[in-house]
């Protein structure tokens, strides 16, 4: 659509902010984890806490988003002219700075709503690991991104926490546990999901550092960027092979097959852009990637608990 027709406030102008197109990060992890409680309780699993997990993920997804656009806008880091990613709601004028505050207040506070039944059905470690989440939901955009340590947050909060979390909570509670199995297929998909972050700071990579933001990209360069784009996923898919050892053959095939073959290329399509704002056609099909290896682990999976 046209963006000098969004109104500045408006639920429109919300719901660019919330950019909705991420919301598949925050959703493939709790995914996973369901599907792994299911087929390891044979479909005893507790559905609440599942939708719970769900409902977590998501609002600090958006909540993340929302610090992020208001605090980079604050650094003047978002201009409007230089920025080469999808436009951001504050440095557009869709949304007033003061708005925006109250925004990711709320948000952050509906998150601690929804979030807090968990602690009833987990005990008082949930409470922890939820003050935890919207901890660094905030350092990440302040400090830590800066630090270039945006992987290893996506690695913990994108993989190991939702993935680990979910199985846990959604098996009955006499049979509450995490496996190493499970431990692995987290950090998988903490792989899996940080190549979107590393696709975005590589298009970033000279904006990022004229605004010194030492991502891991600035830190290496773009082409040993490119080959950490690449071998994320490939590890990820490896480390899925961990599946082999419950005789669940079916994701290591879709992976391996599915995932990967379009990992792959869109890093070929990635390495012929070389830069610029192509490089959001590339972060979609990361995005789409991402989503696909949720799917594929899920319906690998789901087919078990089926048969």
């Amino acid at each position: 659509m046209d963006e000098s027709l969004v109104k500045t406030n408006s639920w429109w102008a919300w719901l660019l902010a919330a950019r909705p197109k991420t919301l598949a990060g925050a959703a493939v992890p709790v995914m996973i984890g369901a599907v792994l409680a299911a087929v390891d309780s044979d479909g005893r699993m507790a559905w609440l806490p599942c939708v719970l997990c769900f409902l977590f993920a998501f609002i600090m997804q958006i909540d993340a988003n929302f610090v992020n656009d208001y605090f980079d806008f604050q650094r003047g880091n978002d201009d409007a002219e230089t920025r080469l990613g999808p436009k951001r709601a504050c440095s557009m004028g869709w949304i007033t700075p003061r708005a925006m505050q109250w925004g990711l207040l709320f948000t952050t506070a509906l998150a601690c709503v929804v979030g807090l039944p968990l602690a009833f059905i987990g005990g008082w470690p949930m409470v922890v690991v939820g003050a935890v989440c919207v901890l660094f939901c905030f350092l990440y955009t302040t400090r830590l991104s800066y630090l270039g340590l945006g992987d290893v947050l996506v690695l913990v909060f994108f993989g190991i926490v939702p993935v680990c979390l979910t199985y846990y909570l959604s098996l009955p509670a006499e049979a509450r546990t995490v496996t190493w199995e499970v431990f692995v297929v987290s950090l998988a998909c903490g792989l899996v999901i940080d190549t979107l972050l590393l696709v975005n700071n590589y298009r970033d990579i000279d904006n990022d550092r004229r605004d010194g933001k030492r991502t891991l990209i600035v830190r290496v360069g773009p082409v040993w960027g490119r080959r950490l784009y690449l071998w994320a996923g490939v590890l990820a898919v490896g480390l899925s092979f961990v599946f082999f050892f419950s005789e669940h053959y079916l994701p290591v095939a879709l992976l391996v097959t599915h995932y990967l073959s379009m990992h792959v290329a869109t890093y070929r399509h990635m390495k012929r852009i070389g830069g610029g704002k192509e490089l959001n056609r590339v972060l979609g099909e990361t995005a789409r990637n991402m989503f696909f290896f949720g799917v594929d682990t899920v319906v690998g999976m789901g087919y078990y608990l089926m048969a």
